[in-house]
Formats: structure tokens, C-alpha cells, sequence
């Protein structure tokens, strides 16, 4: 009905002025009058302008009074700067450099056990003592031998400084003197191997042999101790980000177990990357006055790799792609007073995401209204209608 209509009228107006002027026409032709020709020319154009404008006013009438004019409604917001922070998220365990399995130095009886699960110790502290097997009669002997090698060599250096003696009891005075002292200090580093001594102050975190049981070096686990003060998280990171993940650089930390959150820093970055899964390793301080804490207690990390203070974000959703990879969005351009405009599509360019938003690095600008709801179902070029609420 459209289409027809103004044709129908055209044809109508197009008869009556062939009926009427045809003749006319052709009388003014074979008038060869220049003047006479050019009027008439004249009246006609004027004529056929005032035809246009008459069709023109029934199509306004006939699209304000279709039914099935359809104009696709969509919503829009409008693109404006703001502060991105864009964080890589990671997983690590929870560790600790005193965390000690502790065992024997000596072979023999576990011949006392002097702390107990739980039990806070101090450095250096006799923890349990292994039966020497006679180390100590040995020591003792030898002590009583050392101090006669003392006297006679004290003896036989006062003679020798009054030149009375030969020089050779002097000189075998004195060593076995230093035989005896150096005899002493050997076992007395053994006997010292049979007093387990704590490495550091912490606590007696498990007992693992009772007294009474024969221990042996390097393979007996004698007790845990652990000091719960300076604990880390350990976690890779994937090696592009070795220039954004450097030392101090700010952490939030989760214990989803415990339901905390906390903040800490990067206080080390690994220098070697390991080449099975290219990643390089990463600690974060964690601070533990409560001792809730534990070690391979597993935690979440966020830390803030990127960030740019005017930034434009946009939702993903919005963002669709061609055959040939590039991604664009629909903006709105040629905005009437009752929120008609025309939708153009426009190729851009992206950065990082964060959640459901992903900033645009290229093909937009801060003022830009971009199409959100009924982005995939306009065209470029096609007329849309904007119902946003604040509209």
C-alpha cells in the first residue's frame, strides 16, 4: 500500500496534465519561440517540485499511520572514562621456612623424650636425649688423662725454659698434651650428638618416637616443630608477567577455609623460570599474630597488574565478531527528540577483562552511546528507537 499509492497519484496527475498541455506543448514547440519554450519548461518543473512535495507529505502520513512499520527498540548507555584495575588471580599454599622434621644425629636408645605435643620451646633447648653407649665414662677418662698430660707438660716446659731437660721430653710433653685436648674436643661432639636440641624457638608441633625406641641417623623421625611467625604463600606465575609482578607490588590475599581476607606484598620474585611449565615462583608475607594460620593452608590471590585511571569499560556481551576476527560494537548517531537515531557499527580494539567488563584500547571515544540491549539484532545503518528508562 505504500508503494502503490504514490504511484497511483503520480499517474493521475501525469494524465491530466498530458490530456490538457500535450498539445499545448507541442504547439509552443513548433511555435520555435525560445521564450515561449522556456516558460513553458518552467511551468512544468514547477509543477513536478510541487508534485514531489505533495508525495512526500503522504509518505510522513502513511509511516506514522502503518501498523507494520517496525523499528527495532533497543537501549544504550553512554561511554565515559573510569579507573580500571585489572588483577591476576592465582592460587597458592601456605609455607614456612621453620617448619623442621627433626632427627637424630647419633645411633642408640632414645633414652628420655622432655617436651610433649603442643609445647612451646626455645632455641637451643634439650629436647631428648639418646643413650651414648659409654661416650660419656670415655670423656671422663680422657679428661683425668688430659689434665696428667697438662701437669707434665707444664713441668717439662718450666725445666726447659731453665735449660735443664732435652728438648725432645719438652717437645713430646707438648703433644701429647695437644693429643689429649684434641681427643677430648672429638668426643665431646659426640656425646653433644646425643642431646637433640631445638634449631629454633616454636612449638612441638607432633612426637613421632616414643622413648625407649632405638634411633637412627638421617632416618628416625624423632618430632615436628614449627614456628607459625613467618609465614609465606608460595605460587607460580605465569612468565608474562615477569615485568608486571615485582617485588613490594600489593596482594589481596583469601583463606576461603578460614573466610579471611587480608592484604599483604610480593616479598620475593624467583629468578629462574622453570622450563617444564614456564612459570616462575612468587612469595607474599603473611601475617599470622593469631596463629590461625597454618602451613599448606591453600589461599587466593589477586594482585593488581595493570591499571589505568581512564579507562573505557564496556560489557562484553555487547561485542560481536566478523569473518575476519575483528570485533565491533554498535553506537548510536543521528539522535532525534524522541529518541530515534540511526545505529552504526564500529570496529574496535581490546585490553584486559575484569569480571564481565573488558576495556577498549581502540575504535571508541568517552561520550560515545553504545547500543546494550538488541546489539546483535540491528543492522548498520538501520533505524532504532532508544527506550532507555532514563531516556
Amino acid at each position: 500500500m505504500k508503494n502503490i499509492l504514490p504511484l497511483f497519484i503520480i499517474a493521475i496527475l501525469l494524465a491530466s496534465c498530458g490530456n490538457g498541455d500535450k498539445k499545448s506543448v507541442e504547439a509552443v514547440i513548433e511555435s520555435r519561440n525560445l521564450e515561449s519554450i522556456r516558460a513553458k519548461k518552467s511551468e512544468l518543473v514547477s509543477e513536478q517540485n510541487l508534485i514531489k512535495r505533495e508525495i512526500k507529505k503522504l509518505d510522513i502520513a502513511i509511516e506514522e499511520l502503518d501498523a507494520g512499520k517496525r523499528i527495532p527498540l533497543i537501549t544504550s548507555f553512554k561511554l565515559e572514562e573510569t579507573e580500571f584495575r585489572h588483577f591476576l588471580e592465582l592460587q597458592g599454599n601456605v609455607t614456612t621456612k621453620n617448619l623442621l622434621m627433626i632427627y637424630p644425629e647419633f645411633s642408640g636408645v632414645l633414652s628420655n623424650v622432655y617436651v610433649k605435643e603442643g609445647q612451646k620451646v626455645e632455641k637451643g633447648q634439650i629436647l631428648a636425649k639418646i643413650d651414648d653407649g659409654g661416650l660419656s665414662q670415655q670423656l671422663a677418662q680422657l679428661k683425668i688423662q688430659a689434665d696428667l698430660a697438662k701437669t707434665t707438660f707444664e713441668r717439662q716446659q718450666r725445666l726447659w725454659d731453665q735449660k735443664i731437660g732435652s728438648e725432645m721430653q719438652y717437645l713430646q710433653a707438648k703433644s701429647n698434651y695437644e693429643a689429649q685436648n684434641q681427643a677430648i674436643a672429638q668426643l665431646e661432639q659426640q656425646v653433644a650428638k646425643t642431646i637433640v636440641r631445638a634449631p629454633f624457638s616454636g612449638t612441638i608441633d607432633d612426637v613421632l618416637t616414643e622413648q625407649g625406641s632405638v634411633v637412627m641417623p638421617g632416618q628416625s623421625e624423632l618430632m615436628r616443630i614449627v614456628n607459625l611467625d613467618n609465614m609465606y604463600i608460595v605460587t607460580d606465575v605465569p612468565e608474562k608477567y615477569i615485568t608486571t609482578i615485582t617485588k613490594n607490588k600489593k596482594v589481596e590475599v583469601e583463606f576461603p577455609v578460614l573466610g579471611i581476607k587480608i592484604e599483604s606484598k610480593v616479598r620475593q620474585v624467583g629468578d629462574f623460570i622453570n622450563p617444564d611449565n614456564r612459570t616462575f615462583k612468587v612469595e607474599i608475607s603473611v601475617p599470622n599474630k593469631e596463629k590461625s594460620i597454618k602451613p599448606n593452608l591453600t589461599a587466593k590471590l589477586r594482585i593488581n597488574d595493570y591499571s589505568n585511571e581512564k579507562a573505557l569499560l564496556i560489557p562484553q556481551s555487547v561485542i560481536s565478531e566478523n569473518a575476519s576476527g575483528e570485533q565491533y560494537v554498535y553506537v548510536v548517531k543521528d539522535k532525534t527528540e524522541n529518541n530515534e537515531a540511526t545505529a552504526e557499527k564500529l570496529i574496535i580494539e581490546t585490553g584486559l577483562t575484569q569480571g564481565d567488563y573488558i576495556e577498549v584500547t581502540k575504535g571508541l571515544t568517552s561520550g560515545s552511546e553504545v547500543i546494550m540491549e538488541g546489539a546483535r539484532s540491528v543492522n548498520d545503518g538501520q533505524k532504532v528507537k532508544i527506550i532507555n528508562q532514563d531516556a
